[in-house]
């Protein structure tokens, strides 16, 4: 029995939009992975506080945009009490031994991705797949983290074998172009959250409630 194939894909989904489903379901199919967690982060480093909904109203976004997919929409970093993304993978591949794991992001993450925490030992964790994102791309394959990974380049099609993976792992997808965002959607909804104020998401992972007024922002 093969182990579950599941792709991570981080974010502050400040809303979630059909951007993050069509990706997702574009590299489920082109990793033939069995679905995708979206985590829904608590708190992101790299962004400013100012105009973070808060998180039961992000969960609830995410969770309306994966319905009816093979995507499950989870703020389990709560539950971890980890804060950057290193740490977070280090625990989901200790708790899930039976799944596979695979990093997901865009190419304006892999732009900056070496001024996150311990970077490459994230790409030593698991493969990571890189979606090309309109406007990206020359900084991301100018960047310091595309220099240093640029030599563990493999196929899609070496992920989607059914063999045990190996990291490090960069896989490079394209597809057209979506240039929907987040901060496009606040700018033309400004009032999106108050939508999912009332909401008390249950997390798709750990099933557990995140009440309304539950801010780790604040801790």
């Amino acid at each position: 029995m093969y182990p579950r194939r599941t792709g991570l894909l981080g974010g502050s989904f400040n809303p979630a939009h059909g951007g993050h489903r069509r990706i997702s379901l574009f590299a489920r199919d082109a990793l033939a992975l069995d679905e995708v967690w979206w985590l829904v982060s608590p708190g992101n480093p790299l962004k400013p506080r100012a105009g973070m909904a808060p998180l039961a109203a992000r969960l609830a976004s995410a969770q309306a945009q994966a319905r009816r997919a093979p995507i499950r929409a989870t703020a389990i970093e709560r539950e971890l009490g980890t804060r950057y993304t290193v740490d977070t993978l280090r625990k989901l591949v200790r708790r899930y031994p039976g799944r596979q794991f695979v990093w997901l992001m865009g190419a304006d993450n892999l732009a900056q991705f070496d001024r996150w925490k311990d970077w490459r030992d994230i790409a030593r964790l698991m493969p990571i797949a890189v979606i090309a994102r309109p406007g990206y791309d020359g900084a991301a394959f100018a960047s310091p983290a595309m220099a240093w990974l640029r030599r563990y380049r493999v196929p899609a099609a070496s992920l989607r074998s059914k063999g045990k993976w190996s990291a490090p792992a960069l896989v490079l997808l394209r597809f057209d172009p979506d240039s929907r965002s987040a901060t496009a959607l606040r700018r033309a909804d400004p009032d999106w959250a108050s939508r999912h104020s009332g909401a008390s998401p249950r997390d798709m992972v750990t099933h557990r409630l995140v009440a309304p007024g539950e801010d780790p922002r604040a801790q």
